[in-house]
């Protein structure tokens, strides 16, 4: 019997970085999850904030906070996230995807889609944290598959988590809006699929023609919801953690895959 508790996975619909500052209902929700579940014996984050071309997983002791974003008071640029690095769960990482070619990385660190939520989640920052990279070379259903064989490690005592935003359109934001036609539709039709445990919709999500164009203009925001889709297994559920539509077009809805639904 393994040692460690199985962990949850989480997508978290992140929203505006100003939520690391902020106590409103999305992030009391993500404060929730910390207390709902045993604490991780580290963590694996899958950010919208870190693309590459190719696979790199974060591999240093001491992460550096990234203040990735402008034009925030000054407050947020203050926010310092001390998380450990685990180097030993980087090379387990590079491993468990073989034969991919995973580069054990010492530049990147954690990004505001990381740390903006787990400073709500795990505010202490004593729980080590690596990032695995967005590698926009390949299609929707490779980031699935590799949530897949990301799974086991939820048997290790490691959380798996993704950050980014369902529907994610910044040009198309207007704080008069309670949320676009076209988004609410693309929202729903997302959260119909995982409820119905259809991943496939979920993963060809582009079939929703228009509504998925200017719900997901670029896709660095949706991948990391199919790592934690790809990590569900048949004993799991799957609930709708947090919903919302925020100016009009940035969909904070969160997903929680768990035993414990």
């Amino acid at each position: 019997m393994s040692e460690f508790t199985r962990m949850p996975a989480i997508f978290f619909g992140h929203g505006s970085p100003m939520n690391a500052l902020e106590d409103n209902r999305y992030t009391q929700a993500w404060r929730g999850f910390a207390e709902r579940f045993a604490r991780p014996q580290a963590i694996l984050a899958v950010s919208a904030h870190w693309t590459t071309y190719g696979i790199g997983v974060t591999a240093m002791a001491a992460p550096a906070t990234i203040h990735d974003f402008g034009g925030f008071p000054q407050a947020l640029f203050d926010i310092q996230y001390p998380a450990p690095g685990d180097p030993a769960l980087a090379a387990k990482i590079a491993a468990q995807l073989a034969p991919l070619a995973v580069q054990l990385d010492q530049q990147w660190g954690l990004d505001h889609g990381t740390w903006s939520v787990l400073a709500k989640a795990y505010p202490a920052a004593d729980i080590p944290v690596v990032q695995l990279s967005l590698d926009m070379n390949q299609p929707a259903a490779f980031h699935f598959e590799l949530g897949k064989k990301l799974a086991a490690l939820r048997n290790q005592g490691v959380m798996i988590i993704g950050s980014g935003n369902v529907v994610h359109n910044l040009r198309r934001m207007d704080p008069r809006s309670s949320g676009y036609d076209w988004a609410i539709r693309f929202n729903q039709a997302m959260r119909q699929a995982m409820l119905d445990g259809d991943f496939e919709q979920v993963v060809n999500y582009q079939t929703l023609g228009q509504d998925a164009m200017l719900s997901v203009p670029t896709s660095e925001h949706f991948l990391p919801l199919l790592y934690v889709l790809g990590a569900k297994t048949a004993q799991d559920k799957l609930e709708i953690a947090t919903e919302g539509m925020e100016l009009g077009a940035i969909s904070m809805m969160s997903v929680l895959v768990s035993q414990d639904g």
